[in-house]
């Protein structure tokens, strides 16, 4: 059994912050952040995610990275929102050479 002065000293719960790539039903692709995936994904699912995806259901979760703070999941979703079909299906795969190819294109 855990005491009350040991859970005090343990400070705030930890919170991990997810960034998420969801394919939908008609192939395209939904960017998201949030701090329960699991029940992120459930709910895009259930039709109450956002007005995008409710419309193109069932989608499934193809990608995740995990950040230490808000601002960098933010930081992080705002980028991958920018970015192609293309390349999110390389980072998805793990492409890493197309997904240069691809960065390189739009740096020149």
């Amino acid at each position: 059994m855990v005491s009350r002065a040991s859970e005090a000293s343990r400070g705030p719960p930890h919170i991990v912050y997810y960034v998420y790539i969801l394919q939908c039903s008609d192939t395209s692709f939904y960017v998201g952040s949030t701090t329960n995936l699991e029940d992120r994904v459930l709910a895009h699912n259930a039709g109450r995610g956002s007005a995008y995806t409710s419309k193109r259901r069932p989608v499934r979760l193809m990608y995740m990275e995990h950040f230490e703070t808000e601002a960098e999941a933010v930081k992080r979703e705002r980028q991958l929102k920018r970015w192609s079909a293309e390349k999110k299906r390389s980072l998805i795969s793990g492409d890493i050479q197309t997904l240069k190819r691809l960065s390189k294109r739009y740096r020149d």
